[in-house]
Order: C-alpha cells, then sequence, then structure tokens
C-alpha cells in the first residue's frame, strides 16, 4: 500500500542525498547570494501572466523567477543542474512538499535521462516500490501546429459520438478537449503526437530513448500523456507509484526564455509531490566529500547514471556532475569540492569498465575495476 504521508526530514533526506550523487546543486546554494532582498511574490514577466499556467507549469515559473533574481544564467558550456524544495529547516513542514530536478542549458538527451533517474530514485526510496515511468513527446511548435490541425479534424468528425463537453471544448482549445477525452477514456482514436513529430523532434526523443535503454530504465510509451502547448515541448513524461502520479517533467525552453531572453537555452524540470508532516532540524554543516567522480564521453557518462545508486547504497562520500559535458567544468566544480581524491572515467577507461582513482595532494594514480568500485573506495575513506 501507498504511503500516505511522509516525514519533512526524510524527504528532505532523500533529496539531498540523490541531488548530490546525481549532480544536481541545491538552488539555495545559488541564490544564496540573493538573500535579503524581497521574497515577496513578485509579478512574472508579462509574457508568462497571459500564460495560462498549470500548477505544476506554475511551480516551474517560480523556480526560474528564483534563478532570474539571483542572475544564474546558465549556458550550454555551463549547465545548471539544480534541485530545489519547498521544505525548509527549522520550519514546519507545507502540508503539500514539493521536490524540484531541473536542467538548464543542456539540450542533449543526457538532460532529460539524468531528471528521470533522480525522480524514479526519490520515488523508490520514499515509497518502498519500484515506481513506473510513462513517456511521450509533443514536439516542437512545427510539431504542435500539425498536431492540433489533425486533433481539429478527429474531433470534428466524431462530433456525434463524443461528450458533447469534448465538442464544445474543442472549438477553443483542442489539447483542452484531448485531455478531456482522455479523462473520460473516449479517447481510443485519439491521434497520436508521436506520429507527427518533426524531424528534429524525432531525432531528440529517439536520442532520449536509446538512452533510457542502454542505462537499463524501465519505461513505457504513452501516447495518452500530453501537454498543453503554452509551456510545455517535446518529451514529457510521469512517475507512478501505485497507480497515482507522484511527478510531472517535461521540456520547457519556450517557458524559460520569457524568464531569459538574451541567453535563450533549453530547460527541462520535474515537479514530485507528496503530503508531508512533521519539522526538519537544522543540522551542521555536512563534512567534506571525499571523492569527486568526472567523466568524459557517452560511454562514461552511461556508465556514471547506472553507477549513481551503487554509491548512494553504499554510502559512498562521492559527487558527480551527470549531465555537465565539458571535462573543465567538471573539474572545476570538483575543485570547490576540495575533494581529497578524483575518480575519473574516458571512453577508454569505459569501454575496460575501469576508472582511476587519483590522491589530489600526491597525484598518485591507481586503476580500479567497476566490478565492486564502491566498497574499494570505502578503504580510501
Amino acid at each position: 500500500m501507498t504511503r500516505d504521508t511522509i516525514p519533512a526530514e526524510e524527504l528532505l533526506h532523500k533529496a539531498r542525498a540523490i541531488g548530490q550523487y546525481y549532480g544536481f546543486t541545491p538552488l539555495s546554494h545559488v541564490t544564496s547570494s540573493a538573500r535579503g532582498s524581497a521574497r515577496s511574490k513578485e509579478r512574472y514577466p508579462d509574457a508568462v501572466t497571459a500564460l495560462a499556467l498549470d500548477s505544476v507549469a506554475d511551480t516551474v515559473a517560480s523556480f526560474l523567477r528564483q534563478c532570474q533574481k539571483a542572475g544564474c544564467t546558465p549556458t550550454t558550456r555551463q549547465p545548471l543542474f539544480l534541485w530545489h524544495t519547498n521544505i525548509a529547516p527549522g520550519r514546519p513542514a507545507q502540508k503539500r512538499a514539493v521536490i524540484q530536478f531541473h536542467a538548464l542549458g543542456s539540450d542533449r538527451a543526457i538532460a532529460d535521462a539524468v531528471v528521470i533517474r533522480a525522480l524514479l530514485a526519490l520515488a523508490r526510496d520514499l515509497f518502498h516500490e519500484e515506481p513506473t515511468l510513462h513517456i511521450n513527446s509533443m514536439g516542437d511548435k512545427e510539431t504542435r501546429a500539425r498536431y492540433a490541425r489533425e486533433l481539429a479534424i478527429f474531433f470534428k468528425k466524431r462530433s456525434e459520438t463524443l461528450p458533447e463537453e469534448c465538442t464544445e471544448r474543442a472549438k477553443h482549445d483542442v489539447f483542452l478537449a484531448a485531455e478531456f477525452a482522455i479523462l473520460r477514456e473516449c479517447a481510443e482514436d485519439l491521434p497520436a503526437p508521436t506520429e507527427h513529430l518533426s524531424d528534429a523532434s524525432r531525432k531528440r526523443f529517439e536520442d532520449l530513448l536509446e538512452y533510457l535503454e542502454m542505462t537499463e530504465t524501465p519505461y513505457g510509451l504513452a501516447r495518452t500523456l500530453i501537454s498543453r502547448g503554452s509551456v510545455w515541448n517535446d518529451t514529457c513524461f510521469e512517475v507512478r507509484v501505485g497507480g497515482n502520479r507522484v511527478a510531472w517533467g517535461s521540456r520547457y525552453n519556450d517557458l524559460a526564455r520569457h524568464f531569459f531572453p538574451n541567453a535563450p537555452f533549453s530547460a527541462i524540470g520535474a515537479v514530485f509531490q507528496a503530503t508531508s508532516e512533521g519539522k526538519v532540524v537544522v543540522k551542521a554543516k555536512s563534512p567534506r566529500l571525499r571523492f569527486s567522480f568526472v567523466h568524459i564521453g557517452d560511454e562514461a557518462k552511461r556508465l556514471s547514471i547506472r553507477l549513481a545508486e551503487e554509491f548512494r547504497r553504499a554510502h559512498v562520500s562521492l559527487a558527480q556532475d551527470i549531465g555537465v559535458e565539458s571535462l573543465t567544468e567538471q573539474l572545476h566544480l570538483a575543485e570547490r569540492r576540495n575533494s581529497p581524491y578524483l575518480l575519473i572515467m574516458g571512453r577508454k577507461e569505459a569501454l575496460e569498465h575501469t576508472a582511476i582513482l587519483r590522491n589530489r595532494q600526491t597525484q598518485e594514480e591507481i586503476i580500479l575495476p567497476l566490478n565492486g568500485l564502491a566498497e574499494r573506495l570505502k578503504s580510501f575513506a
């Protein structure tokens, strides 16, 4: 039976750990320099205010507003992988706890894959059962325009057999009508958005599915999982536990551009929600991490995603930045952590299923096999 309520302390502890092992920095660390400024509800950009934001989109917009206020603008060379929550240490928990994972600045499938894997790990840990991932693609603007025309034809042809409320909604918003048809379980013949993808969107979706398969991430294609066009684009997905949706995610490039008009970039995020209770105790600062794991190349990146769970289960004092593809940027982030050891994996090591462990003080290096790596690292801690 799925848990109804989760202690806020547990939620925050799990989110922190998953953020660390999958390469997400707490938003609070990035925005710390902006503290002391007004934190009241400020207006979104006018273009965003005019949008019909659903609850998840409003949560993401609020997150982007905080990033904007802090002046943290990612680039393709320096993407930001961030996690955020409304749970605050020392304060009573919000009844509805929210945990978000975002990848800003990365256009590649690895960003989607890392967000998805982090969500699955969080759901698995909190509910103590295996979550299910459902995924679809709504495509880009070209795809959505094409799909909207197909939906309009669909509702017109079936106006006599569909519920009247559904056909009436279709006159104003075909995507809203499609959601209603799915909810009323009368969408068996509803056109699938993936049948109308542009070449660019099809390539993006295929890349993601390949990444999920190569990292052994179970998923199911969900042709009736759709999103509205004013906020979301391309990939959309949900995580379910016990038949209930616990998280929703999608790319939201157009929404991000409203907040960062001078530095357009790709963005993907997901929002996890759960009922919480209790109060989070303020704890002392965490000890310095022992290992920073850096990797370069697709083979190494895919292996690092799979290794994240092994490190986490073994409680190895390690952090990595899976979604950051630049080795220089990864080394910069590792330098800031000041870890005594660097764990390094390039294409050669990935193919040989090994990793290089470097002592940062002595520069001594040894080669370790990936099999049993987590336990071997404990001997260096």
